[in-house]
């Protein structure tokens, strides 16, 4: 899929007025002669049950390399750099190491801490791929993907379970959608059972339906845990990780890789760029000279966790049947790694790119979405089901009655505020919901422009093709080591 590019002699570059050095950036202490600038620990293991992975290591800078003879600086001073610390963008990270020990890689994060976004708020569901079309990227990788995270998981002791999950019909009309889903469950391979009230009554003695469906190969993990992890390897691999790192220009310039300026004035150098900003990323492929396909609409999904004492009512997974018309899985409930049990999420336009409530509100956010054609077009195409959304939102009574649908013991007191995430929908100039993974390529940088759920479950495939990708774009300028 083509961009729009702009060229260097389009956009000047940007005066170099840093070099990156940990000591002129503030990130860390400045390295021993000759060696390379690495963090003085590994990233820590978010705590058990925090819904967002504690703070990691220290920012910190990369090494500046010898200066060839004469003094003269190299042109570039690392292979990749990696704008985003979330889960795709560390599983890159991981997969580039993997690809080619050499590569000199930096992961740049704004937060102090990696997966503190889409990572770090989530329903921490590992998806089978029943929902998704067959040959669309999100079927290939979330099949792909739950066999491989639940392999990671196993393999570095991360909390992880296969439980399994139900889809259910709560009334005759969904029996169509139901069926469908077993038959694109067929195609995929994934183990699909039917079940009659009296067996759905046997998995889940508390939840209201016609009919369901068992999907087998869907679990539960703890993915803060993971993207803490792909840290530690890319890390161990050689990788450098620089926290409160905050990209504010990005110069490219034919076939010598870009340079990129952060917000302490610091410039880093790189063969290539890959983006994985997630909420940010049209942000930063502007900031390269690319026009992107989509912009980013921020839709915040609100939580709610279920009492303690009434946590029994739920055993595992519990969804409705979607609506093939919104890339949306409505109101579901989730028995997580730790135990307890999270309902949510709705789907409500946020007032920020970071908008995790009604109280946050960025004018220039709001007016990047409201210039933005696309914006209109979803409104007046989905505006029922958006005013439904809001109602839930804004009033726990009628949120309590979506619940009830699935789960009709549950009262508005047996629900307890949990933290909200905010998805990063990408949406077309006419409206369209981008329903699959979206990479694009240009000149020295691949953008990673939609991946929503399921991306946490298939980051390990994703973040091996987004390094492929990136290395096909290394091949195109040449090497200053």
């Amino acid at each position: 899929m083509s961009s729009k590019r702009s060229t260097a002699a389009e956009r000047p570059p940007f005066p170099d007025t840093g070099s990156g050095r940990p000591e002129e950036s503030g990130g860390g202490r400045p390295p021993e002669a000759g060696a390379a600038e690495r963090p003085t620990r590994p990233p820590s293991t978010a705590p058990t049950g925090s819904p967002v992975p504690a703070s990691s290591s220290v920012p910190v800078g990369d090494a500046p390399r010898p200066a060839p003879s004469g003094g003269r600086r190299p042109a570039v001073d690392r292979d990749v750099l990696v704008v985003g610390g979330g889960i795709v963008g560390l599983s890159t990270a991981y997969a580039l190491t993997r690809a080619d020990p050499r590569l000199r890689v930096t992961v740049l994060e704004k937060e102090p801490g990696p997966g503190r976004h889409q990572t770090g708020r989530n329903s921490g569901v590992m998806h089978s791929g029943i929902y998704y079309p067959p040959g669309s990227l999100k079927a290939r990788y979330a099949t792909e993907g739950a066999r491989e995270m639940a392999g990671f998981c196993a393999e570095h002791g991360i909390a992880h379970e296969i439980t399994g999950k139900l889809i259910v019909a709560t009334d005759r009309s969904e029996l169509p959608r139901l069926h469908a889903l077993i038959q694109r469950g067929r195609q995929h391979g994934i183990p699909v059972r039917e079940l009659g009230p009296a067996q759905l009554a046997e998995h889940e003695p508390h939840v209201n339906g016609v009919a369901a469906i068992h999907v087998g190969t869907t679990g539960v993990c703890d993915f803060p845990a993971v993207a803490d992890r792909l840290a530690t390897l890319a890390w161990e691999a050689g990788a450098t990780l620089r926290y409160g790192a905050h990209v504010t220009a990005i110069d490219r310039r034919t076939g010598r890789g870009v340079a990129v300026r952060l917000a302490d004035g610091a410039t880093l150098r790189a063969r290539a760029l890959v983006n994985c900003a997630g909420l940010h990323c049209d942000q930063v492929a502007r900031l390269a000279g690319d026009d992107p396909v989509a912009r980013i609409i921020p839709f915040r999904g609100e939580f709610f966790d279920l009492a303690p004492d009434r946590a029994s009512l739920v055993r595992g997974l519990v969804y409705p049947v979607p609506d093939p018309a919104f890339p949306f899985l409505g109101v579901h409930l989730t028995r997580g790694v730790h135990g307890g049990v999270h309902i949510g999420p709705n789907a409500v336009p946020a007032l920020a790119r970071e908008g995790y409530d009604w109280r946050t509100v960025r004018a220039a956010d709001l007016r990047g979405i409201a210039a933005y054609p696309g914006t209109w077009r979803i409104a007046r195409r989905h505006w029922r089901y958006a005013t439904g959304e809001l109602r839930r939102s804004l009033s726990r009574r009628a949120f309590t009655r979506a619940v009830r649908r699935l789960l009709p013991e549950v009262s508005s007191r047996d629900l307890r505020p949990a933290p909200a995430g905010v998805r990063a929908q990408a949406v077309l100039r006419d409206g369209t919901l981008v329903d699959d993974f979206l990479i694009t390529e240009a000149p020295h940088t691949v953008h990673v422009l939609n991946a929503p759920s399921p991306a946490a479950t298939a980051a390990l495939p994703i973040g091996r093709e987004v390094a492929r990708r990136a290395l096909t774009a290394l091949a195109a300028t040449p090497s200053s080591r």
